[in-house]
């Protein structure tokens, strides 16, 4: 295995540059792993990414800077591949988890109906859309206009915007629940407990174990880490 890098830089700051803000490790300006200008649009962004680096201790430890990540993903993966990543997104759109009820026991299915309904309602006023829902594992199919929707509104999105929509969506399994976060319908814990309903619903009638929890962590902390960066990024 691979040892982490060593802390290379004393201090890390912010500063405007054409096109948005950078951040400085000492001097030095940062630039992406693929040796593209680092720079993000806001300076609340880049300021919170410099205490990502500032707080690094001997060692960089990469996963501990989700939002230097995030940004990372959107100045070299978008910059390159934006058409891939949105219908990579908009597919959630076919096969979203709220769409899929169980048929029992009772207390699920009401559990289901009590946090997933009102998001299917939100998104269908505020889009304009319609979205079917099923009962089971039968795949349901989704009104063209529907999908056409999901992806314009992606298409839509800078590359910061959209970076953080791809992680929620991925990280919930629903675009539904990713587009609530992004529009404070949701808070981030929220979007996790309607993201995880179904296991959680599993966990408390059978009990759960250290690795599907550390899971459930995991998922928290990308939807946290997610409507983080779509905040900061806005302003």
């Amino acid at each position: 295995m691979l040892s982490a890098p060593r802390r290379f830089y004393k201090s890390a700051t912010v500063t405007p540059v054409e096109g948005g803000w950078s951040i400085l490790l000492d001097s030095r300006p940062l630039r992406s792993p693929a040796k593209r200008p680092f720079v993000v649009p806001t300076g609340t962004l880049a300021a919170a990414i410099a205490e990502e680096w500032q707080a690094q201790g001997e060692q960089i430890v990469p996963r501990s800077m989700p939002l230097m990540q995030f940004a990372a993903t959107a100045i070299d993966r978008l910059a390159d591949d934006r058409g891939a990543l949105i219908e990579e997104t908009a597919g959630y759109g076919r096969s979203d988890v709220v769409c899929y009820r169980a048929h029992e026991p009772a207390s699920l299915v009401r559990r289901q109906e009590e946090l997933w309904q009102p998001l299917i309602a939100w998104v269908a006023e505020r889009y304009d859309i319609a979205l079917n829902v099923t009962a089971g594992i039968v795949a349901v199919e989704q009104p063209p206009h529907t999908l056409a929707t999901f992806r314009r509104v992606l298409e839509a999105c800078d590359l910061f915007a959209l970076t953080a929509l791809a992680a929620a969506t991925s990280a919930a399994g629903s675009l539904v629940i990713a587009l609530a976060l992004a529009e404070d319908r949701l808070s981030a814990e929220e979007a996790a407990d309607a993201a995880l309903l179904d296991e959680l619903f599993q966990a408390e009638k059978w009990g759960s174990d250290p690795e599907a929890e550390r899971r459930r962590e995991a998922i928290r902390a990308d939807l946290a880490a997610a409507k983080r960066f779509h905040a900061l990024s806005r302003r």
